[in-house]
């Protein structure tokens, strides 16, 4: 290397840098075992489809029990008498939510309900009986058939729905109920094969179904004076929405298709 002058005309010779060498950490190799014969799948029991049997025999054993009863009866018979107020209420809300797991029509059961504890008690069971008849099927669909039916949604209809519900669950549950024309079963269901959270779930459900529930309250508490004011009013709150989900459906269906 050159030599560089200095001020008093002497020369100093470069020193050049010295470099420090650091030993390097070790790094654990991680021993590779030689590949073996493969060993047979480990299952998880119980399987989906297992536990898709078990949704389906559930709900074909209340769909039996529910025909042997026949709740029919309710509007002809009554309630059973050592039952009153508040308590037969309670009762006839769990009974509720119980049929509509097993497909009973819930119109069947608002009339019911209005018919026998007036407006505003039987608003108030049959509302109970349909968060809680909504929230056993989500429950049962979600533990025991989500898994085997996800798979399942290939077609453009079906993923355009699971999307709908799983991206604007709360927004899409409460029109299904404010708009009839989705079963109350067939949405729940597929609401639990969907990503939807239980919370808007439920709170879509319950907000959607009062003025439904209450139109058949009201008319089945009024069914012997069909020509009152209340009767008639209960009866256009049952038909303009179901009138106005037609529409709505007409004019989304080309929406959906684009999806």
């Amino acid at each position: 290397m050159p030599d560089a002058t200095t001020r008093s005309g002497g020369t100093a010779t470069a020193v050049p840098p010295v470099v420090v060498l650091r030993p390097t950490p070790a790094v654990p190799l991680t021993p590779v075992t030689p590949a073996g014969p493969a060993g047979p799948a480990v299952r998880p029991w119980p399987s989906a489809y297992l536990r898709l049997g078990l949704l389906l025999t559930l709900l074909a054993a209340a769909a039996t029990a529910v025909l042997v009863f026949d709740p029919q009866r309710l509007l002809t018979e009554g309630w059973p008498p050592q039952l009153g107020g508040f308590a037969a209420a309670g009762v006839f809300a769990l009974a509720y939510g119980v049929c509509t797991v097993a497909f009973v029509p819930r119109p069947l059961l608002n009339l019911a309900a209005g018919a026998l504890f007036g407006s505003a008690l039987g608003l108030t069971s049959a509302l109970a009986g349909t968060v809680l008849g909504a929230g056993l099927a989500f429950g049962l669909g979600r533990a025991l058939g989500q898994d085997a039916l996800r798979p399942l949604l290939r077609g453009r209809w079906l993923k355009a729905a699971d999307g709908q519900l799983s991206r604007h669950g709360f927004r899409s549950m409460l029109a299904a109920r404010l708009f009839p024309g989705v079963p109350f079963w067939a949405a729940n269901y597929c609401a639990a094969v969907s990503r939807m959270r239980t919370l808007p779930f439920l709170v879509a459900t319950a907000l959607g179904s009062i003025p439904n529930t209450a139109a058949y309250a009201v008319a089945g508490a009024r069914a012997s004076a069909p020509t009152s004011p209340a009767f008639l009013i209960a009866l256009a709150v049952i038909g303009l929405p179901a009138l106005a989900g037609t529409v709505l459906a007409w004019r989304k269906r080309h929406h959906l298709r684009a999806r």
